[in-house]
Parts: C-alpha cells; sequence; structure tokens
C-alpha cells in the first residue's frame, strides 16, 4: 500500500509539472542583468523582451541588479523561486570567472542553477584614450614599461571578463598596469574618454561604436582570430602575444531545481528569438556571435570554462574580498 502511494505521488507530480509547463507563463517573467543598460548582456536581455513571442501572451520584464561584478544579482536569482519567472543573463564573470577570484562567493555557479540557454560570446576590445601615444600593442607594452605602474585601465567590475583580460595582459606581457573598478561601463566610458583612465578592454558590442565614431582608439582584440565584425583589428595574439585569448560570454540561467520542462520551454523560445533575421543581423554589426546551445550544452561548457578561468586567476594573482 505504501508502495502504491508513492508511485501514485510520483505520478501526479509528474503530471503537474507537465501541465505546468504546457500553461507557463501566466505571469511576467523577470529577467535579471547583473550590470547597467547598455553592456551586451543588457542588450541582449532586451531583445529577449522586445521579441517574445505574443503568444504566450505575457511580457519579459528587465531588471538591472549591477554590483560586485555580477555577484548581487546572480545570488538574487539563485535564491528566487525555481518556477521559471526568475531568470538570469549569466556571464563568464558570475559563471566560471568568480569562483576562483572570490573567497566567498554567495552562490554556487554550479549546484545553485540550471542552465537554459547558451546565446552569445563576443571578443573584448582594447580600447584607449585617443591621447595616449601608442597605436599597437608593442608600443602600449613599450609604454608600460617605460612607465611602470602608472598605467590603467577601467573595467565594470571585479571579476568581469573585462577586469581578468586586463590581468592576463600584465600576466603575458610582463608589466604591471592599474586596475580601477567601476560599477558599471557606463560609468568608466567617461572616463576613458576624459583621459582620466588609460584604456579598457571593453565588450564588442558597446566599444565598437564609440570606436568608429572616432572617440576612441582601438588597439586589439583579445579573440584568437580576428572578428568578423570588424576584421581591419588585429587581434592582441598577434600582435606579439602569442596565445592570448578572452572572450566574454552570455547565457540564460534558471534557479536550481526549475522543472526541466519549463527550462525546455524557455530555450525554445530564446533559440527562435536569436534565429530571427533582423536579430541575427544586429549580433552581427555589434560584434556578438551566436551559439544556441541548450541546456546540456551549456552545462558541459560551463564546466570547461571555470577550469580554464580557474586557471587564469590562479596565475594572475587576482583577487576580489
Amino acid at each position: 500500500m505504501k508502495l502504491l502511494s508513492i508511485l501514485l505521488g510520483g505520478l501526479l507530480a509528474a503530471s503537474a509539472t507537465g501541465a505546468t509547463a504546457q500553461t507557463f507563463p501566466t505571469k511576467p517573467i523577470r529577467l535579471v542583468v547583473t550590470f547597467p543598460t547598455g553592456g551586451a548582456p543588457d542588450i541582449l536581455a532586451r531583445t529577449i523582451s522586445e521579441k517574445i513571442n505574443p503568444a504566450w501572451g505575457q511580457t519579459v520584464i528587465v531588471d538591472n541588479k549591477p554590483g560586485a561584478g555580477g555577484n548581487i544579482g546572480a545570488e538574487f536569482v539563485a535564491r528566487s523561486p525555481n518556477d521559471g519567472y526568475t531568470i538570469l543573463m549569466g556571464t563568464v564573470g558570475t559563471h566560471a570567472i568568480n569562483g576562483g577570484l572570490y573567497s566567498k562567493l554567495p552562490y554556487d555557479m554550479v549546484k545553485d542553477f540550471a542552465p537554459v540557454t547558451y546565446i552569445a560570446s563576443t571578443p573584448n576590445l582594447l580600447v584607449v584614450n585617443n591621447d595616449v601615444p601608442v597605436k599597437n600593442v608593442k608600443e602600449l607594452i613599450a609604454l608600460a614599461k617605460a612607465k611602470p605602474g602608472t598605467l590603467t585601465y577601467g573595467s565594470p567590475g571585479i571579476g568581469t571578463s573585462v577586469h581578468v583580460s586586463g590581468e592576463l595582459f600584465d600576466s603575458m606581457a610582463g608589466v604591471k598596469m592599474i586596475h580601477v573598478p567601476y560599477k558599471g561601463r557606463q560609468m568608466a566610458i567617461p572616463d576613458l574618454l576624459g583621459g582620466n583612465i588609460t584604456m579598457m578592454f571593453d565588450n564588442m558590442p558597446s566599444a565598437l561604436p564609440v570606436v568608429r565614431d572616432g572617440k576612441l582608439r582601438a588597439i586589439g582584440v583579445t579573440s584568437a582570430k580576428r572578428s568578423p565584425s570588424a576584421p581591419e583589428i588585429p587581434t592582441i595574439a598577434e600582435q606579439g602575444l602569442p596565445g592570448f585569448e578572452a572572450t566574454s560570454w552570455f547565457a540564460v540561467f534558471a534557479p536550481a531545481g526549475t522543472p526541466r520542462p519549463i527550462v525546455d520551454k524557455l530555450h525554445a523560445e530564446i533559440v527562435r528569438i536569436f534565429n530571427l533575421p533582423d536579430v541575427q543581423e544586429k549580433m552581427l554589426k555589434l560584434g556578438l556571435d551566436t551559439v544556441l546551445g541548450g541546456p546540456d550544452d551549456l552545462a558541459r561548457f560551463q564546466q570547461t570554462e571555470i577550469v580554464k578561468w580557474a586557471k587564469v586567476v590562479e596565475d594572475s594573482g587576482a583577487k576580489a574580498e
């Protein structure tokens, strides 16, 4: 009798999950972005919000919760109900780098989340203030060695790929530049334009338009190969630092325990959106390479990224307290 009750309970639970997935969503979905407006994570989140299928009958509300290298927003989602109505635009920082950088991370990068969709990746673009007397990586390294401890690079926060790109550059080039963390790129860019900081390893989608407007000078991209969006800009690796590679990636996560049928439904809708021709064109112009991997693909990819960035952080000696 007890066994029968257990079996019936399991069947009822499975039936309820299936029914929930079929009716989901019945209210607006909150998509948390761990950085302020304007950067790549925000652009991707707002693309989802703008293109959500009208047949769903609900909206996606973008909720920017910046701070602590993305940890504030990530922790918020990790502690949210696992019903699919609060999800996260995760980044390489929140889900790969921060585990090695912070001694006490307020969430577990793997155990506290259910992977949904690996959306896109992008290289960072090394940009300098127009008054800095360098036009390539070799000249920048020479300047850094001639003026040790004086060149500065900004970032949207400790633990971001922008920050760690600078740490990796220091380590591989044998120089020491000063990291200046901000609460978002919107706060860093005015200081860079005004000459208060020397440079920044900014995400391609936000940096490229400023470079093309002539307001900043591009020195190199952080990917292993040149970006199709800006093939005229050489990689840092080909300018004297072979093996240099530091790309940003963006993926949607839900709280751990979110029913797989709901995860699959969210994944299918995100894939539909980023396969739209106008969205694909937008991504290319911004320097974002769409990937659209499924939940299991994202889980495997995240594990390899955690290992990779733990070594980069350890080799650089960078720490966040």
